[in-house]
């Protein structure tokens, strides 16, 4: 049994130079070393950084020539369509699997952000927001803590079953947030190229191998943020994590949906999401749809004279015939092919729709209809906006890829920096800006 072949990817060129980097708000060590594939302590060592967690804004680190080892990446765990929230999702009824297994989830439970949830209940929330397959989260779950088939697995696994050792990710709920996301920004990178190599928790680098598919990019990240180079080597390969994945559901590839995104796919005519008439502003280009890890596939729109988190009386509308098939926390799920899930065809995402006067779940809403009012409801938000994606097959659309975000004839572009960007019509163009300006007003 071989996988379907795919085409190599392109791999960015290796750096052969030192670079010089300036830190900026919100940088740490460790964002900085993934982002040009180098360890945390070589770039400690290459700055003579005395406090490697004292780090100012302005200041200027020398980033060294990565050292990698050998390409061992090479084997394929699992098709693409088996990390996103895709089609063959919909054949999982996930409460009664766990139940079924009888381990340690089945009777788990946890308070998240006031709601007690079950072991079930968390696992489809995340795979929900971050679009990663409930599948792929319960067999990492199984290889790192043994929770859904051990009723009595170690207790050191209780507060950390993933093994992210910090007071933020303490329980299961944000255990699986990081898995997720981490999961995402393999796969994403690997979509766009992004991504040369691995920088593993032990320091060592690990070049990307172009044959492999993002399904396995994916999870290939996950382990790098995790392993030493010994155990990244095992767990990627044939007896590691996919020996796990096949003894809990089957030959991996069999579950197949090639290709999840076909090549020739084309977006369904979109409308702005506010009223004819009227004039909002462009708050936010490209952008992650969830959390930082997947594509930057949202774009942000917030009405004329908004500023911080007030309420708002606009309205923000549907972009596209289709059926409302999810709500709360501030989002609203529109399925545009109406067939009742949003792990098939094209699915549009709004987040920030504040609870009062929103569209109920089950409504068949046509284009410009009212969906509910901007807010920062949901998510994380500085001012009341609208934040909208677009999914396909559960993988997240980029506003700045092949396929652009096209709304009333307005075609999205990126910069080449998170939410900078540009809609342009004609001869029309309108940027991206964090508040109200003449360059960033866009009217129906």
């Amino acid at each position: 049994m071989t996988p379907t072949p795919n085409l190599a990817n392109a791999v960015p060129t290796a750096r052969s130079e030192a670079e010089q980097y300036v830190i900026q708000y919100g940088d740490t060590l460790g964002t900085i070393a993934m982002a040009y594939g180098v360890s945390v302590e070589a770039i400690i060592a290459a700055n003579n950084l005395a406090n490697p967690n004292l780090l100012e804004v302005g200041q200027v680190l020398v980033i060294p020539v990565p050292s990698p080892q050998a390409t061992v990446g090479y084997f394929k765990i699992i098709p693409d369509s088996e990390l996103v929230y895709g089609p063959m999702s919909v054949t999982l009824d996930l409460d009664a699997y766990i139940q079924s297994r009888g381990g340690y989830l089945a009777s788990y439970s946890q308070d998240v952000d006031g709601e007690l949830l079950s072991g079930a209940e968390i696992v489809l929330r995340v795979a929900q927001y971050y679009s990663v397959n409930p599948r792929l989260l319960l067999a990492i779950l199984e290889y790192r803590a043994g929770w859904v088939g051990n009723a009595n697995p170690d207790p050191s696994t209780y507060e950390y079953p993933i093994g992210i050792y910090d007071a933020w990710h303490a329980g299961l709920y944000r255990q699986l947030i990081w898995t997720a996301d981490t999961l995402n920004r393999g796969y994403y990178l690997w979509r766009v190229g992004g991504i040369r190599q691995w920088a593993l928790a032990d320091g060592s680098v690990v070049p990307v191998d172009p044959t492999v598919n993002a399904g396995t990019a994916g999870v290939q990240n996950f382990f790098a943020q995790l392993d030493d180079y010994a155990t990244w080597q095992r767990d990627v390969s044939m007896d590691g994590f996919f020996s796990m994945y096949f003894m809990m559901w089957g030959y991996p590839f069999d579950l197949a949906i090639e290709p999840i995104v076909p090549t020739n796919l084309f977006q369904p005519v979109m409308q702005l999401p506010f009223a004819s008439g009227e004039t909002w502003a462009f708050t936010g280009g490209p952008h992650g749809g969830w959390d930082t890890g997947s594509a930057w596939a949202a774009l942000d729109f917030a009405p004329i004279g908004t500023a911080g988190c007030v309420v708002s009386d606009d309205w923000v509308v549907a972009v596209a015939d289709g059926l409302v098939i999810r709500t709360g926390d501030g989002v609203v799920i529109q399925d545009l092919d109406a067939d009742g899930f949003e792990q098939t065809g094209w699915v549009v995402f709004y987040l920030h729709i504040e609870s009062r006067e929103r569209v109920e779940s089950g409504t068949y809403l046509r284009t410009g209809e009212r969906i509910g009012h901007p807010s920062c409801e949901g998510g994380v938000s500085n001012g009341t906006h609208v934040h909208i994606a677009r999914k396909f097959n559960g993988e997240w659309i980029p506003a700045d890829g092949p396929v652009p975000f096209v709304m009333d004839g307005w075609v999205s572009s990126g910069a080449g920096i998170e939410y900078d960007g540009y809609l342009t019509r004609g001869s029309q163009s309108v940027e991206a800006f964090d508040g109200d300006s003449e360059i960033n007003q866009i009217s129906r």
